[in-house]
This record gives C-alpha cells, sequence and structure tokens, in this order.
C-alpha cells in the first residue's frame, strides 16, 4: 500500500509539473473538476445525464485547457521538451487525446443516423431519448477508455503502474479542487504562468 501511494504521487507530481504551467489551464480544471465531482453525484441517480454534463463540460473545458493554452515550447523549470513530455506521459497525451476526442464527437452523429445503433438499442423516440442514448454511449466510451488505457499499461509498465493511472484519473477532481482553487486568483491577477509552479505545494 505504501508502494501505491508513493506511485500515486509521483504520478499526480508528474502531471502537475509538466502539463499545469497555464494559470488558464489550471483554472479550466477548476471548472472541471467541480463539475466532474457533480457528475460522479449524478451517476447514482441518472447516468446519462451524468455522462452528457461530464463529456460536454468537464471534458471539453479540461482538454481546452491542455490543447489552446498549455505552453508547449522548451519546459525550463522542467527541463524537458514538449515531445518528451508527450512520449513520457503515462495517460492520454495529446495525440492519444485527439484520437478519444474525435470517438467522442463521431458517436452522436453514427447514433443519428442509426438510432439503434447496429441494433444494440431501442431506438430513441424523440430528441429527448436521443440525447439520453448518446449519454449511455458516452459513458460506455468513458468507462471503455478508461479500462482500455489501465490494461494497456499493465502490459507496458506493469500493473502497479495501471492501478495507480486509474485510480489517479478518478481521484483528479478532488485532487484537483484542492490544488488549483487558486488559479482563477492568479489569472485575475495578470499571472497568466504560474508563478509558483515547479514547487510542491504544501500539505
Amino acid at each position: 500500500m505504501n508502494e501505491f501511494l508513493r506511485q500515486l504521487e509521483i504520478q499526480r507530481w508528474d502531471d502537475h509539473r509538466y502539463y499545469h504551467h497555464s494559470t488558464i489551464n489550471q483554472s479550466l480544471h477548476l471548472v472541471s473538476a467541480i463539475s466532474f465531482v457533480v457528475a460522479y453525484g449524478l451517476l447514482f441517480v441518472d447516468p446519462p445525464l451524468a455522462a452528457l454534463l461530464a463529456w460536454c463540460v468537464s471534458m471539453t473545458t479540461r482538454q481546452a485547457g491542455h490543447f489552446f493554452f498549455e505552453p508547449r515550447g522548451y519546459d525550463h523549470v522542467n527541463e524537458a521538451t514538449h515531445e518528451y513530455k508527450e512520449q513520457i506521459k503515462v495517460g492520454y497525451n495529446l495525440r492519444r487525446k485527439v484520437v478519444l476526442m474525435a470517438i467522442w464527437v463521431l458517436l452522436p452523429l453514427v447514433l443519428w443516423f442509426d438510432r439503434s445503433f447496429f441494433g444494440l438499442i431501442a431506438p430513441s423516440a424523440d430528441l429527448w431519448g436521443y440525447a439520453r442514448d448518446v449519454g449511455w454511449l458516452w459513458l460506455a466510451l468513458g468507462a471503455g477508455g478508461l479500462v482500455f488505457r489501465t490494461v494497456q499499461l499493465f502490459f507496458l509498465q506493469g500493473v502497479t503502474t495501471g492501478l495507480v493511472w486509474a485510480t489517479k484519473i478518478l481521484t483528479d477532481p478532488f485532487h484537483d479542487i484542492w490544488l488549483y482553487h487558486k488559479a482563477p486568483l492568479k489569472l485575475l491577477r495578470g499571472q497568466l504562468i504560474d508563478p509558483a509552479h515547479g514547487r510542491r505545494p504544501a500539505r
């Protein structure tokens, strides 16, 4: 258990120091984290609605921060190139995220033209039913993406690494709220790059 927690802390710290320099990105992660926590609660009462919230708000804000606002140049704080960071990324690097987000966009289009989704579900009768079916598909995509990368990591880097990464992903919303709750204030001060980046936050 101690080794598991140690690796979890390492993965969290590497994720923060390599991929969250921008206070805009951090602020978007805060919005994402709060909406993810709400989506977690909705999972117990309305799973497709939870998936719609998670993908339309949580994932779009989170990934927009990475794709549009995080610096891509040489990382002087960590002495690493963008290419190196993409290569060592444990989870979904930008290339893998493009594939995941492309599937996310394509699923509603496929369902629009085939409301039974190749005979796997009962066709919806109205737009709300269609939206809920999209929610179910996105829920399956999220779970499938998590399981796929976890199992892939089992073979690439070991079972412990895969389980640690899955734990990190599932608990990131709670950790990000604690980690980035001050990001909007830094942004309002005009600090586009976190001045404290590279220093471990006090616990």
